[in-house]
């Protein structure tokens, strides 16, 4: 039973401190209760001092990323949970009615950065970070800006209605009000979920801006064909696998990819699912946060976020976290199990207006790879904001196509909006993207068998780049036993102990000695060699690798950032993902060093793997989705980094 429109307005009137959730389309939940901000995740009270499960709405901020040790422009945003003491559902159209409809006018509207500034922004993060090995893709926002003369509460219930009225496709439409922070948003993207022991992120990419009177076959046609677009969402999966690798005892498998249709823009996306018995707030800590609002390798992109965008995010790219206690049918596990008591929902803060003292704030980003336009990225911002402010009403909305009278049957009943996922040729564009993608993570993550080299052991070195928990899950289907070691915390003894050593990728320079972290990882692979122990290196700790061995160190023209190849991998062919702005370099002619094989592009000298006694290195991410034949090539090379010296 759904309760009436007058008890809404008579609930909303009696409540400091609510949320209104949109969320299967025909009802709006209603939250309310007391309010606490607290410090870290796992502060977040979700028993009552009497050992009770209860059900928590967290707001989390993006600063909460220093719980991980990343970088931001701290502002002190508090994670504020609501403590749901009442929980209500009311019938959408019932709802409609109890709330207000007239429109709340905007004075001083604009972005904070100019269009011209935000342009140059986007090209020296082009050079600066992504043309020196800083990442594969980052996301810099920008705000608009206005003030609001309306009263803070009804301007939100306002918005909230309009978001319930116009907008389409969003996974959570919301309004969540408290003293001091009010937020209203329609956002299109579940960052986390996981329910009965089912993690799912859903990773949307691409953002194709329909054109006066709405979206075409032939216009998103051209959207799915972009190189830049189809590139920036496997990224961001591959970016959301590594999450996944980590909280998943099974690493995840994707399904999709998807269209995302919303009122005024179109997002293709993927989705992943796993198994997981963590805590959902460990959950949540792991997969701070989103790629498709942050970019990649994680820690490095929260650093550049943190180098080139003026002001903190507040809100912005972190969550909205529903904490519930899980059903009696599936809780029924004694205390102290290790089972998680909640299940958690938890989607992206975008597409959402800020309302703090009379001032309206709708944060908006661009995700800034190798391909980027400038212009376009410009564009983009205009039109996620654009997408918000015309959903609230705060400027005209797009009408539809408009019809011949002729075509009009009056007694025909309404139609439904036309989805363009069902058009035939786009359903098919959009089922090619998987022809590029390894089987591996397309295919159920069931657990391993002994796998061919069951009962040996492996340390991987983390690098700062999460691709490890990838390689380290992939290693694991082998059935290597295996643990992963920060670059800082990785002790000489282990170097020295481990059955096998898989340095990993990372951001950076391999040149730079500077750097504490290249340095260290120099030592590394330098020990590790000197030893003759089995190794094997990836990407970053490749270069290092053959530097050692005396090949030059050199940038490429153009970063090879989400890049899919064909190589040759020591006389066999391999679709290989890259993600690297350095190579090792053979120059044409040169004589290979003795005792080592070397596999490189035989017009640039490019190296793309070496082998040696008791060491094996590839410059490609094996574990990426983008290599397909990613695990027959690091079977390959780990069989011959294990077989003995002289064997």
């Amino acid at each position: 039973m759904t309760a009436s429109p007058s008890l809404l307005t008579a609930a909303l009137a009696a409540a400091d401190s609510f949320a209104l959730i949109a969320r299967d389309g025909s009802t709006v939940e209603l939250l309310t209760g007391d309010v606490v901000d607290v410090e870290r995740l796992a502060d977040i009270p979700l028993s009552s001092p009497d050992g009770d499960p209860r059900e928590v709405l967290a707001l989390v901020p993006f600063r909460q990323v220093v719980e991980r040790g990343f970088e931001c422009h701290d502002d002190g945003a508090p994670l504020r949970c609501l403590i749901v003491g009442a929980h209500e559902s009311y019938a959408r159209d019932e709802a409609l009615g109890a709330l207000p409809a007239a429109p709340v006018p905007l004075q001083d509207a604009g972005f904070d950065i100019a269009d011209e500034e935000y342009a140059d922004i986007v090209r020296r993060v082009i050079a600066d970070e992504i043309g020196r090995g800083e990442g594969a893709n980052f996301v810099i926002r920008r705000d608009f800006t206005a003030t609001v003369d309306a009263e803070a509460r009804t301007a939100a219930l306002t918005w909230f209605r309009a978001l319930l009225e116009y907008e389409r496709g969003a996974y959570w439409t919301f309004a969540i009000v408290t003293p001091g922070h009010i937020a209203v948003g329609a956002s299109p993207e579940a960052h986390v979920s996981a329910r009965d022991g089912v993690v799912t992120m859903n990773p949307i990419s691409g953002t194709f801006r329909h054109p006066e009177g709405g979206a075409t076959a032939e216009t998103l046609s051209e959207f799915l064909e972009s190189t830049k677009e189809t590139e920036e969402l496997f990224m961001v999966v591959d970016e959301e696998l590594k999450m996944m690798s980590a909280v998943c005892s099974d690493g995840g498998r994707i399904t999709g990819p998807h269209l995302k249709e919303m009122s005024r823009l179109t997002h293709t996306e993927y989705v992943l699912r796993g198994r997981s018995r963590l805590d959902p707030r460990d959950i949540l800590r792991e997969t701070m946060f989103a790629p498709t609002v942050t970019g990649s390798p994680m820690q490095n992109a929260c650093t550049v976020i943190t180098r080139h965008e003026r002001t903190p995010r507040g809100y912005y790219s972190g969550v909205a976290a529903l904490f519930t206690p899980r059903r009696p049918s599936t809780a029924g596990t004694p205390a102290g199990t290790g089972e998680p008591t909640h299940d958690l929902d938890a989607p992206i803060l975008i597409r959402t207006a800020y309302l703090v003292e009379g001032r309206l704030r709708v944060p908006v980003g661009a995700t800034l790879v190798r391909h980027s336009d400038p212009y376009g990225e410009v564009g983009e911002t205009h039109g996620k904001a654009a997408g918000v402010l015309g959903a609230i009403g705060a400027i005209a909305r797009d009408t539809p196509a408009p019809v011949a009278v002729d075509e009009i049957d009056e007694d025909a009943p309404a139609a439904e909006p036309v989805r363009l996922a069902d058009d035939p040729e786009i359903s098919a564009l959009l089922q090619s993207r998987n022809a590029r993608l390894a089987a591996f993570w397309l295919n159920p993550q069931d657990a391993a068998d002994e796998g061919p080299f069951a009962g040996r052991s492996a340390v991987v070195v983390d690098v700062e780049d999460r691709f490890t928990t990838m390689l380290a899950h992939q290693l694991r289907h082998l059935g290597l036993e295996v643990r992963i070691v920060p670059w800082s915390a990785v002790t000489d003894d282990e170097v020295d102990d481990a059955e096998l050593v898989v340095c990993g990728p990372g951001p950076g320079d391999p040149r730079d000695t500077s750097s504490p972290r290249i340095r260290r990882m120099r030592d590394v692979v330098a020990r590790r060699r000197a030893s003759g122990r089995p190794l094997l290196t990836v990407c970053l700790s490749h270069q290092i690798l053959a530097d050692s061995l005396g090949f030059d160190l050199v940038p490429l023209a153009r970063p090879h950032q989400g890049l899919q190849k064909t190589v040759d991998v020591f006389g066999e062919p391999a679709s290989i993902g890259f993600y690297n702005t350095f190579t090792a370099r053979l120059a044409p002619g040169a004589d290979p060093v003795a005792g080592v094989e070397v596999s490189a592009d035989p017009e640039t000298g490019d190296v793309y793997a070496l082998r040696g006694p008791g060491f094996a290195s590839v410059q490609g991410h094996l574990e990426s989705i983008l290599s397909r034949d990613g695990m027959t090539t690091l079977e390959r090379l780990v069989a011959h980094a294990l077989t003995p010296v002289g064997a």
